[in-house]
């Protein structure tokens, strides 16, 4: 009996490369917005320090990025180990 598609393996060969190469373009997205929030902190923090309220919610976009950086890194990592098996 034949294989009814034999192509099947190396398309789901190439369905596993777009899905790796999808999972890569999301975490660079993550550390794309992750960046951004840290570099928005850090020029509320240094243009404007003498604005407490400004120091403040400096502080809080870095704390954002380091959480949005940790989350997209832990997202990924999770897809990885599950596309792996």
């Amino acid at each position: 009996m034949q294989d009814p598609e034999p192509d099947s393996g190396r398309r789901d060969h190439l369905a596993l490369m777009r899905t790796d190469l999808a999972n890569e373009r999301t975490l660079l997205a993550y550390l794309r917005t992750s960046l951004m929030s840290a570099g928005s902190g850090l020029t509320l923090i240094k243009f404007f320090a003498d604005l407490n309220s400004a120091i403040q919610i400096g502080w809080g976009f870095l704390v954002l990025g380091a959480i949005i950086a940790l989350i997209g890194v832990i997202r990924f990592l999770r897809m990885r180990a599950h596309m792996r098996g």
